[in-house]
């Protein structure tokens, strides 16, 4: 009986259960999800995971969730559940390289009308089976060359975004001018080129037009949106326009929120004013317009701007517009986050309206104006949100307003490049919370920095060219993120600080030009990500610490210190140096072997110090040398002349995009969000701000002069300064293979020999002293080729003979060039290269006198010496001839009588 009883109860347990899966089985087959089209999701998962992916993990797998309309990234219509939604974005893992999308692969979604495949590394798009599909995002692909020609077969496409791929056959572009429904089309980011295809205005459904960031060239057709009634957004930056567009043509689309014309436009003109007073139609909430020609001669700010009252961002940079800051456009527009007028000619002073307050600002700048008087000192109040403010670049003076630091979120202060003066009010310090960008530089503020801080977020700090004075402040302890501290060119005094090494952050530290001593501390040995250090013109002795071990050196500047003793083998264990100055200190001994060890430098500066010894073959191991100074010191013997490997002067890309640490160019806030079906970008505020000198900077002698190179010509010079020392022997030809170098100079040596040949391949050349050696020979002729020389001298050598033709540049160089070369002719010295001129045969009509004169003279010469020479010969023949002898003796007594009568 229990027998039967447990197998009837285990019998119905089975049926129980079957019966409930055919329960879900019918439940989820009836109300999920099509067979085919759960079996078209797993292929398209395929494709995407090709060859071995492991995206979309939810896709399959367990019979209960087979309802494919509950899988992530997939909406299913709640009726039919059809598939009408796939939302792929940034769905295939970028290590797997690019993949083609066959749209066959959609062919079992009947109904999608949304295909979603934002950034995933698409290079190809066939097919012609998405009949229903009235929105595609390929934004962020690899996409290339034509448009896929299945996408002008979308007739119910609403919305297209093929932003940024790599389109650039403007003529498949004229092919979505078929798509009459089309509302929104983003192609920004594709660096199209041509002029904008005239068949757009027949679009007369778009709400939304992106084309920035191409290469449109060419006018912007007045008649593009006359027909465009409905267009809400409108981007047109980062193109390449040119010629006139007459802003007031958009006046009449009532439905405009958004324009955005920015980039380098300087041949574009930008008309807003009429002469019919026409209000525009529209109330915009965000206006970019930057970089233009704006307004012709008048230069006014857009007079429309006054009827506007919804505005949230207005972008007006670098237009040269002139007058009074608009700051109207604050009081009309009580919600405007961003107001940026940098880069124009706007005067006076800054002033606001009586108890104003703009609660909704974020971001205000005003920078590279010709702003003059005091910043209001309310200013906190006016402001209370502010997060960015920059006035840098004006004239603005007086005290620092001690309301910033009312600004509780303010993260970045930019008034440098001002005549501000005074001490830093402790309530900035404390109260500026969120400050992280703290930029000062080049005013007249004195005191010090205040020793109590709460800038605990504080990350860049440039204190740089003031007249700060005393000790360096411990309120900087508070401020431990700090990334980046410039407090050069002011009168800081005392030790550095060994706290310096609590910044374990720290990439660049800048103290140079103060009235520092001491010796270098030992916490900078702490400090593993710094990337710069410029400790030069103080007092600092001693030499580097044995445990500055920073491998992250990139520069090192020392120069123009009291540092002693050999070159610290320390330096050898900074792999990636790309400059190191270590001019006029006391150091000596020889060039250590390592240097050569030193694969990465770029500048090696040693000059004016009293090392000694030859110069080291090792130093022909820096291949990527451009810049080397070794005048003023010691060396003695031959240059040598695998000196030629280096590339002094030769393209260096990694030397053009490493001019400094990495400073922050830019920083976004996003503000005001345009909706769409699409990924439209975000509207974003760009704050640009930076220190005063940003990036690397190089003290180098050249052309006669002390020259400081900075910015992108840095990388552009290249030299090589042996003055001054005691080298010997003749010059090597070899150096002629540098041919492109910019500047050489050999002179105060003892060199012999004469100019080598090769010289005339110095191509590049603009400076080229070889004064004051013992140098021979003829300056060789080909040199008039080196049409770029600017600085020439071979002053106070031994050379000799004919100076080079008065061709090219050669025909510049004066006198003092070719002073102390006594051996030297032709111009532009005194000294004629031609010899003395012979008698001319034919004599001048004038010159008979002369000539009678000159006959006279030669005839009484030849007289007398003929009468001389036969009397001498008539005594020597009377004396060895004894008989004729005798004979004119007798002849002369019997005759004496007759003579004496």
């Amino acid at each position: 009986m229990g027998a039967v009883t447990w197998g009837l109860y285990n019998t119905i347990i089975l049926y129980a259960s079957f019966l409930w899966l055919l329960l879900v089985v019918g439940y989820y087959g009836c109300l999920g999800c099509l067979e085919d089209e759960r079996v078209g999701l797993l292929n398209l998962k395929a494709s995407i995971n090709h060859p071995n992916g492991t995206a979309l993990s939810s896709w399959g797998g367990d019979i209960i969730v087979a309802n494919c309309c509950r899988w992530e990234h997939v909406t299913c219509d709640n009726k039919t559940n059809r598939v009408i939604q796939l939302e792929l974005v940034f769905i295939r893992d970028q290590n797997l390289g690019n993949w083609s999308l066959n749209a066959s692969l959609l062919l079992p979604f009947h109904q999608l009308q949304i295909l979603d495949l934002y950034g995933n590394e698409l290079t190809g798009f066939q097919g012609r089976y998405l009949s229903k599909l009235e929105v595609l995002d390929l934004f962020d692909n690899s996409l290339m060359g034509s448009v896929p020609s299945i996408i002008g077969t979308l007739n119910r496409l609403k919305s297209l975004s093929l932003g940024y791929n790599n389109f650039n056959d403007s003529l498949s572009i004229e092919g979505l001018c078929k798509l009459s429904d089309l509302e929104e089309l983003d192609i920004s980011g594709n660096g199209i080129d041509g002029n904008l295809p005239p068949c757009f205005n027949n679009l007369t459904s778009l709400r939304t037009l992106d084309l920035s960031w191409n290469n449109f060239k060419g006018t912007i057709p007045s008649s593009l949106f006359s027909s465009l009634k409905l267009l809400q957004y409108i981007s047109l930056s980062q193109n390449s326009f040119e010629g006139s567009f007459d802003f007031t043509t958009l006046f009449n689309l009532s439905k405009l929120e958004v324009f955005d014309l920015v980039g380098d436009n300087k041949n574009l003109k930008v008309e807003t004013e009429n002469s019919t007073s026409q209000l525009p139609l529209f109330q915009l909430r965000v206006l970019c317009l930057s970089e233009c020609v704006l307004n012709g001669e008048s230069r006014v700010t857009p007079s429309f701007l006054s009827n506007q009252y919804e505005l949230r961002v207005v972008d007006l940079r670098n237009n040269g517009i002139i007058g009074d800051i608009p700051t109207w456009l604050l009081v009309n527009n009580s919600k405007l986050e961003s107001f940026s007028l940098s880069g124009n000619q706007l005067r006076g002073p800054l002033a606001f309206e009586l108890n104003a307050k703009h609660a909704y600002m974020r971001h205000f700048d005003i920078s590279s104006n010709l702003i003059q008087g005091e910043i209001p000192p309310d200013i906190g109040s006016i402001l209370p949100n502010l997060q960015a403010l920059n006035m840098s670049r004006n004239a603005l003076h007086g005290n620092f307003p001690t309301s910033i630091g009312d600004m509780k979120i303010l993260f970045l202060l930019d008034l440098s490049n001002n005549n501000l003066s005074g001490l830093l009010p402790q309530h900035l310090l404390r109260g500026c919370i969120s400050l992280r960008f703290l930029i000062l530089s080049n005013n007249n503020f004195d005191g010090n920095f205040p020793a109590e801080s709460n800038l605990t977020s504080l990350s860049y700090l440039f204190l740089d060219n003031n007249s700060f004075s005393g000790k360096i402040s411990r309120g900087l302890l508070k401020s431990s993120t700090l990334q980046m501290l410039d407090l050069g060119n002011n009168s800081f005094s005392g030790q550095i600080p060994d706290w310096i090494g609590n910044f374990p952050m720290l990439i660049s530290v800048v103290l140079s030009k103060n009235h520092l001593e001491g010796v270098i501390p030992t916490g900078f040995c702490k400090l593993g990500e710094l990337q710069l250090l410029d400790l030069s013109s103080n007092k600092v002795g001693m030499s580097i610490p044995p445990c500055f071990n920073l491998s992250n050196m990139m520069f090192l500047h020392l120069q123009s210190n009291e540092l002693t003793g050999d070159i610290p083998n320390v330096l050898s264990r900074l792999p990636f140096l790309f400059i190191l100055d270590l001019n006029d200190n006391k150091f000596w001994g020889t060039i250590p072997p390592w240097i050569g060890s030193l694969t990465s430098l770029r500048v090696l500066l040693l000059g004016g110090n009293e090392l000694h010894g030859s110069i080291p073959l090792d130093l022909c191991h820096l291949r990527s040398i451009r810049m080397m100074d070794l005048s003023h010191n010691n060396f003695s013997g031959s240059i040598p002349p695998c000196l030629n490997n280096l590339s002094f002067g030769a393209l260096d890309r990694m030397f053009l995009t490493t001019a400094g640490p990495e400073f922050w160019r830019d920083y976004s806030l996003a503000t005001y969000s345009y909706e769409s079906q699409i990924h439209v970008k975000p509207f974003f505020i760009e704050v640009q701000s930076g220190p005063s000198n940003e990036g690397e900077k190089v003290d180098f002698t050249t052309k006669w002069r002390f020259e400081s190179y900075e910015g992108k010509v840095l990388p552009i010079m290249s030299g090589m300064d042996l003055s001054w020392n005691n080298l010997t022997g003749s010059i090597p030809p070899e150096l002629g293979d540098l041919s492109e170098i910019r500047s050489i100079n050999l002179s105060g040596n003892h060199l012999t020999g004469s100019i080598p040949e090769t010289f005339s391949n110095f191509k590049a050349i603009e400076s080229l002293d070889l004064s004051h050696n013992m140098l021979i020979g003829q300056i060789p002729p080909r040199m008039i080729e080196l049409y770029n020389l600017e600085v020439f001298t071979v002053a106070y050598n031994d050379l000799s003979g004919k100076l080079p033709e008065r061709k090219a540049q050669f025909a510049t160089f004066v006198e003092s060039s070719y002073e102390g070369n006594p051996l030297l002719c032709g111009l532009p010295l005194n000294r004629s290269c031609s010899p003395a001129r012979a008698a001319p045969k034919t004599p001048p009509a004038n010159s008979d006198n002369e000539e009678k004169e000159s006959w006279e003279v030669s005839f009484l010469w030849s007289f007398g010496g003929s009468f001389g020479v036969a009397f001498l010969g008539i005594v020597a023949f009377l004396h060895f001839n004894s008989y004729y002898r005798e004979l004119l003796f007798y002849f002369i007594a019997k005759n004496l009588t007759f003579l004496r009568l």
